[in-house]
């Protein structure tokens, strides 16, 4: 990909035009067109790092040409500008940036040339997080089949990755979260959006919650020795079939006796939608977990449509902040308010919010305004190997300082 081109996509000439001089001003190789079909073109064959576009053409609009781009996995840094109204603009990156897409900022028509100039000067704090975790996570699409999952349990084919979380004020590490990969020796790494729902359908997510409990508190035991003075905890995801094991906090806590864990390190994740599947069950099972003495975390909060009532139904003592609002938290008006809500919201009921979907400075600084407790996500950390915590714990001790500077 050349480092300084852009191409531009707008079925006003004037507006692209005026874009044209902007960046050839700011030094920027730049060619302009109103078809989005040869526009589409062009990103392959031209190669451009920068692309601006607007969201309303007669041809295919901006929305459809930045799925266009997803589905040939761009790499470009995209700037949206547009005389719609701020709401749609803001669901127009929200939609890109959850499509795996590099959305520099958005722009409302008429734009100052100062504004364009500054987002295609900065460079990305942190690339491309949301393809490079679906890079790095998943393989490509597969069928997976019942006896496939059930082997991989039998032969210990998952496996773990850990993702740091740091407290927001003092920039020091908190904690972990477990999350499940499945090493395939075919396919690659696959996902666990790929193999959880065929475990679930297959009653088999008792035994690899079990293969994965069991590697995770493991892992933890042997590492907690030299991160115990920092107080750090685990967090685990637990499935919402789980959650009608009524076994499962008896499983759990001995587990933790037998590696001689406190099980106050330990909190388990679940989504407001897991509890919901069986509500009495839910109950029952969350609240025996609890008064053996584990921690509960309201996952994606602010995505469902009872989120406030599970909060107060359940005994949590997290919220996590959904990423799809962290990651535009500093460009949108919307997501921001749903942010400084939230915390509010945790804060007002005694609970502590972690921020996920953490990608650069910028946000970091906004959470610590905004009181966040802590912070996760790729520019703390990315989901490690073991092999790869050690080093990350010595070189980040201190990974976002509380001054805001890296």
């Amino acid at each position: 990909m050349h480092q300084r081109r852009l191409l531009i996509l707008d079925d006003d000439a004037v507006i692209g035009d005026t874009i044209r001089r902007i960046a050839q001003f700011a030094g920027m190789e730049v060619y302009y067109t109103p078809s989005p079909s040869e526009f589409l073109t062009l990103v392959s064959d031209w190669q451009p790092s920068h692309l601006a576009l607007g969201l309303v053409m007669a041809e295919m609009d901006g929305v459809e040409v930045m799925r266009q781009l997803s589905l040939r996995g761009c790499g470009a840094r995209i700037i949206i500008i547009s005389g719609v109204g701020t709401r749609v603009r803001d669901a127009a990156a929200r939609s890109a940036r959850e499509h795996g897409l590099d959305i520099a900022g958005v722009l409302s028509k008429p734009f100052s040339s100062v504004a364009l100039r500054q987002l295609l000067i900065t460079a990305p704090e942190h690339g491309n997080p949301m393809a490079a975790t679906r890079d790095a996570t998943q393989a490509a699409s597969v069928e997976i089949m019942p006896a496939m999952v059930e082997a991989a349990i039998r032969e210990r084919h998952f496996h773990l990755a850990y993702q740091p979380k740091v407290d927001c004020y003092s920039g020091m590490l908190s904690g972990f979260e477990a999350l499940a990969r499945w090493h395939h020796a075919e396919h690659g790494v696959i996902g666990p959006e790929q193999f959880i729902p065929v475990a679930e359908a297959n009653g088999l997510i008792q035994p690899l919650t079990d293969v994965l409990l069991d590697e995770a508190l493991t892992w933890f035991q042997q590492t907690g020795r030299l991160l115990g003075q920092r107080g750090t905890i685990l967090a685990v995801n637990i499935s919402a079939l789980s959650l009608t094991d009524h076994q499962l906090a008896d499983r759990l806590r001995q587990k933790c006796k037998g590696l001689g864990i406190d099980p106050a390190r330990i909190i388990l994740e679940i989504t407001e939608s897991s509890a919901m599947y069986d509500p009495v069950a839910s109950l029952e099972l969350l609240t025996r977990l609890c008064t053996k003495g584990f921690h509960l975390s309201i996952d994606d909060f602010g995505t469902g449509y009872s989120s406030m009532l599970q909060l107060v139904r359940l005994p949590f003592s997290e919220i996590k902040i959904d990423r799809s609002f962290v990651i535009t938290a500093t460009t949108s008006a919307e997501a921001l308010a749903v942010v400084r809500s939230i915390i509010q919201l945790g804060h007002s009921l005694g609970i502590p919010c972690t921020a996920e979907g953490v990608e650069n400075q910028a946000t970091v600084r906004l959470l610590r305004e905004l009181a966040c407790d802590h912070a996760q996500g790729d520019f703390i950390g990315q989901p490690m190997v073991p092999a790869d915590l050690d080093q990350w714990c010595d070189e980040n001790a201190q990974r976002v300082p509380a001054n805001g500077q890296r």
